[in-house]
């Protein structure tokens, strides 16, 4: 099951303001870049609203999350697109908890296809990673 269109990071601007200026986190198959809603300093033009909206917190976008996979993981299409779909059904489950606003980047280790991880893992190795990064309610 994807990730609701709302909550993909989808152009390179994006990609690029969270690489530059978000926070670093590392795990044995992942590693986190997270850039917190105080520090993006304007929506892309793809997250950008349309009609004008109130300030304040009810107008915090919702959580945007973009899955980077290299050919270094595996040269395979099939083994990657596997991968990302197991770290995207992880991530399903944890979107009722994440803080709104904010940009992650989950950038895939090589050291992930070798090992036989299934989904529960990456699930645990996920929420281990976002509370370091403080993306959960409560923390931000």
């Amino acid at each position: 099951m994807p990730l609701p269109k709302a909550h993909r990071l989808k152009s390179r601007k994006d990609f690029q303001a969270v690489f530059r200026e978000g926070i670093r986190r590392h795990s044995s198959h992942f590693t986190l870049r997270a850039l917190s809603p105080s520090r993006s300093k304007e929506p892309s033009l793809d997250t950008a609203p349309k009609t004008p909206q109130p300030t304040g917190c009810e107008s915090l976008a919702s959580t945007q999350i973009g899955i980077s996979i290299s050919t270094k993981v595996s040269k395979r299409a099939v083994i990657r697109n596997r991968i990302k779909r197991q770290i995207t059904a992880a991530l399903y489950k944890l979107l009722p908890r994440l803080s709104p606003g904010w940009r992650l980047v989950l950038i895939v280790k090589p050291t992930t296809a070798e090992s036989e991880c299934v989904s529960q893992q990456f699930l645990q190795e996920l929420e281990q990673l976002l509370a370091k990064a403080e993306v959960f309610h409560g923390h931000s």
